[in-house]
């Protein structure tokens, strides 16, 4: 029998950045994210193959080779994010059929803009569009937040998935992650940059202390409700509840829950700001956000701390927080166009001083999310 023509298309996936709300999307809370315009590129084509797949990445210089049939771990960690795609694709349909991927990503690893996210999100719309599976893109969204939770073992929120399938050229979106609402909000920063500082270290406590926050902020929460008898959110949850709740959490349990809380209000007021114009109180609420992090969720380290630090001293930085799961990766800082290159030399300078390491650093715009850039079907 003769060989079907091979399809092949190539999909652009981006990071992302979170402006405020950090450890906020699986607390049901608003978060504030928007696409980067640094990405993934996949180019995906069939290959007449029932069930073989190779997947070559890059970056990585290596290649995974699966067959759909028989399905278990990988031995690198990025593996795993292809393999827990793939199997919750199988679980809504059964159209995959053998393909060959080759992947190169413009996104630092290890930098808090989920290169894991654009990773998923790009194998699943690529892989839907290849196949005509008929994924819509909330269905997209859960195949790569659900591969994080039931195949690489992070508990995730929704946003990183969100935000990469989502994501609109200029625009942040304030999601609901307790209704799943969303609405686009222009970023019209005008003179101002956003400015990534990347500490490059990684402390090893990301996943471990992400799930560990995840289930003190769901016993203090369990605790609250049943006190007061109200629905088991965040968002029922006020100050004086809290207050009087204080001697039963404990200084931890309050602290993690009392940062939810609050970073909830603070994203309400920065979405506000930005909706006026209102630049400096935003990036108020960026420091501020920074401060919670550190003191209440303590999932921050010296590195990101000092590099707040050091924003903090600089006028023309209106505002910088650590963004991502903590414990290392990049500072996001709201900073006058003028300032950057002199703003740059003084942190990093200060930084190698400090810590023996060398301080890197790009330049980001909000972007399209996930898209096709080349199609052959």
């Amino acid at each position: 029998m003769e060989a079907l023509p091979k399809k092949r298309i190539v999909v652009s996936s981006p990071g992302r950045i979170n402006l405020i709300g950090e450890h906020i999307d699986y607390n049901d809370g608003y978060v504030l994210p928007a696409a980067i315009d640094r990405s993934i590129r996949m180019v995906i084509n069939s290959n007449n193959s029932n069930s073989r797949c190779t997947i070559m990445s890059k970056g990585y210089e290596s290649i995974l080779v699966i067959d759909l049939n028989n399905l278990g771990y990988g031995t690198e960690g990025w593996h795993n994010y292809v393999l827990g795609v793939i199997i919750e694709i199988q679980k809504l349909t059964n159209g995959l059929r053998g393909f060959d991927c080759k992947m190169e990503s413009t996104l630092p690893v290890g930098s808090g803009v989920s290169s894991s996210a654009a990773l998923e999100c790009g194998l699943a719309y690529g892989l839907n569009k290849l196949f005509d599976l008929g994924l819509d893109n909330w269905q997209l969204i859960k195949v790569g937040q659900m591969a994080e939770h039931n195949f690489v073992g992070t508990k995730c929120g929704i946003m990183d998935q969100f935000t990469s399938v989502m994501g609109k050229e200029g625009h942040a979106i304030l999601l609901d992650c307790h209704t799943l609402d969303f609405e686009y909000i222009p970023l019209e920063i005008d003179q101002y940059r956003l400015l990534l500082l990347n500490t490059n270290v990684a402390h090893n406590l990301s996943t471990s202390e992400y799930n560990v926050r995840r289930e003190q902020c769901d016993t203090g929460l369990a605790m609250i409700a049943k006190k007061f008898n109200i629905e088991k959110s965040f968002r029922n949850v006020t100050p004086i509840m809290l207050e009087e709740s204080r001697a039963e959490f404990g200084p931890i349990l309050y602290n993690r829950c009392s940062f939810v809380v609050e970073e909830i209000h603070r994203v309400l007021l920065a979405v506000n700001a930005l909706k006026v114009n209102d630049l400096v109180n935003f990036g108020k609420q960026m420091f501020l956000s920074h401060e919670g992090l550190s003191k209440k969720y303590e999932v921050s380290c010296q590195e990101l701390d000092f590099l707040v630090d050091q924003s903090k001293s600089e006028p023309q930085v209106l505002g910088a927080r650590m963004m991502g799961g903590g414990f290392g990766g990049c500072t996001l800082n709201l900073i006058h166009k003028d300032a950057i290159d002199d703003f740059v030399k003084k942190a990093s300078k200060a930084y190698k001083a400090k810590f023996g390491i060398v301080l890197t650093h790009f330049q980001t715009l909000p972007s399209r999310g996930t898209s096709l850039i080349e199609n052959s079907l």
